[in-house]
């Protein structure tokens, strides 16, 4: 290499060098001027979206920017600040404790089994906080759970459902007032509590209880950890308001129609010359003859009849009014007493043009229907008044069924039932309530009720057994709850109200009727839409009178080797029930 050679490679490395320099103090300067006009409070952490949803269809849920089925872009949701306002982009969901991408738009159950646990979110970008004054640092407090606000770090981190723990800064107006301890409880072992942070026998740290919790001033009010909450099994449902029926199903008797059953007799003494209906169960139709009967009475009435008819023409002739009167009293007299035995006015009139007296009365059917008793033979002698056939009609049955007293408030006349049989399965007859006896049959307890039924084709025949249903809704929507929510005391009624964030607090109700379905109606104490716990209350119960003696004991300052140690609890009210 010659001197020139190496003379230009020189020079060539200083330029460099200095060239490296010049862009390193650059980039420092802008750096520096960055740094300067960034200068502020630290940027909060970056809040990621938990999930997109359609702008119009909430319950369209996706994890990836994308657009719905009308083609809308999707809107992301980012959780909450704790403490913020809520709006009109705020939306609420339910989230798997476990799986952060487990996302439903109601309440409900992971895939593993555990209850969804609610939480806010924000749809939309979220608004960037306020920019505090220039040169003025945030001072970060603490960290908590963007889902479970009692969750509280000193340090970032994740929550026990895997989310990111949020900044509480100090000059936050929800920061600003500081939640006081009131004492530390094992969070599985609700008994064991402490007056400092430390770990419960099971290595577990200890959970502290706050002085201001939502609730905590009212009687009986609980706190459980979510966590303790699915391994008591806690489960609760919606107060509704809606309709609200009893199916009241019974079994019944038909039988006869007691409006519709006839008797005939006759009204004068004789003998049954002839009889047109041998058999019971003969169908009669109105009008038909049933028997001819043979009395001295009726032929005599008839003699008597037509000489009075011919003394009425001889005494015309005479001219003398009296005597005309009275033969037309006779003959009025003699025609009374045939109407009164029920002898036709179209026999009377062949009476008076043939002169000829007949021997017997034929009598006929009153109404249609089916001969259910003979009770007289052809050749029999029979007296006045004496029954000789029973006529029921069966185009209308009645059925009589017996129903329990507590279902009596469900009936009234006019409504509708259904009927079935099962001589005729897969038939269904239709019929209403028509009486209610004001009476109870003391053996059995139960009212009888009558329900009247047509019967077309007679295919309903007396003394069948059916099973009768009868649907009985409320005339107005009611407030109703399961009936698996009510803790019943013997003398009052109670729920156990949630009130998020895992609070519950007893509430008295009053109850109404029972219905379908496991429903109750509430007469007072719930309102639609709050949430009632519908199992594991009985343990709920049992912490809540738990937490009350502790109250007891904590407001008389008792407390021995820093362990709060809890009075015995109140007794139990009469007639108690678990």
């Amino acid at each position: 290499m010659t001197a020139n050679r190496r003379s230009s490679l020189g020079w060539g490395l200083i330029l460099g060098l200095g060239l490296s320099v010049l862009a390193l103090a650059v980039l420092y300067w802008a750096g520096f001027r960055l740094m300067r006009h960034g200068d502020g409070p630290p940027a909060q952490a970056e809040r990621k979206p938990l999930c997109y949803v359609s702008a119009t269809d909430k319950s369209f849920i996706r994890f990836a920017p994308g657009k719905d089925d009308k083609g809308q872009d999707l809107v992301a949701v980012y959780p909450t600040q704790p403490g913020a306002p809520a709006s009109s982009r705020t939306v609420k969901y339910w989230m798997s404790p476990t799986d952060p991408k487990y996302i439903r738009d109601k309440p409900g159950k992971d895939p593993q089994g555990q209850e969804l646990v609610a939480f806010l979110g924000e749809m939309g970008t979220p608004a960037a906080p306020a920019a505090p004054a220039a040169k003025k640092e945030r001072k970060i407090k603490y960290w908590v759970s963007p889902m479970d606000p009692g969750y509280v770090s000193d340090k970032p981190g994740k929550a026990p459902c895997g989310m990111d723990l949020v900044p509480v800064y100090e000059d936050e107006p929800t920061a600003k007032k500081e939640r006081k301890i009131k004492y530390w409880v094992a969070p599985m072992d609700p008994t064991y509590i402490r007056d400092e942070p430390g770990k419960s026998p099971m290595g577990m740290d200890l959970v502290p209880v706050y002085e201001d919790e939502p609730g905590a001033a009212q009687e009986g009010t609980i706190a459980v950890d979510p966590r303790l909450m699915q391994s008591m099994g806690v489960r609760t449902t919606k107060v509704e308001v809606k309709d609200i029926s009893r199916t009241i199903r019974a079994v019944g008797q038909v039988t006869y129609d007691e409006r519709n059953l006839t008797v005939v007799t006759t009204k004068l003494p004789g003998w049954v010359e002839r009889l047109y209906v041998k058999a019971t169960g003969d169908p009669i139709r109105r009008g038909q003859n049933l028997l001819s009967l043979y009395s001295p009475d009726l032929v005599t009435t008839q003699e008597e009849y037509l000489l009075a008819l011919k003394n009425l023409k001889t005494m015309g002739k005479s001219g003398i009014p009296e005597f005309q009167k009275g033969a037309q009293r006779l003959l009025d007299a003699a025609r009374q007493r045939l109407n009164y035995w029920d002898i036709p006015n179209s026999q009377i009139a062949t009476l008076e043009r043939t002169g000829e007296v007949k021997k017997t009365l034929t009598l006929v059917a009153p109404v249609n229907g089916i001969v259910i008793k003979r009770m007289v033979t052809e050749g029999q002698m029979v007296q006045a008044g004496m029954p000789l056939l029973e006529v029921a009609d069966l185009s209308t049955i009645w059925v009589e069924a017996d129903v329990y007293e507590y279902e009596l408030p469900w009936l009234k006349v006019g409504q509708h039932a259904t009927m079935t049989l099962t001589y005729l399965p897969g038939e269904t007859f239709h019929g209403r309530v028509q009486y209610i006896y004001p009476f109870l049959k003391e053996a059995t307890r139960t009212a009888r009720l009558r329900l009247a039924f047509p019967n077309p084709g007679l295919k309903l025949k007396p003394d069948m057994y059916a099973q009768v249903e009868i649907v009985s809704p409320l005339k107005e929507q009611t407030v109703v709850i399961p009936t698996e929510a009510v803790i019943n005391t013997g003398e009052k009624q109670h729920v156990f109200v949630a009130l998020g964030q895992g609070r519950f607090a007893p509430r008295e109700i009053k109850l109404g009727v029972q219905g379908n379905d496991g429903l109750v109606q509430v007469l007072a104490g719930l309102k639609g839409g709050e949430d009632v716990v519908t199992s594991a209350q009985f343990l709920l119960d049992s912490e809540s009178r738990f937490r009350e003696a502790i109250a007891q004991m904590l407001k008389g300052g008792g407390s021995q080797e820093g362990e709060k140690k809890a009075a015995p609890a109140p007794a139990h009210p009469p007639g108690h029930q678990h």
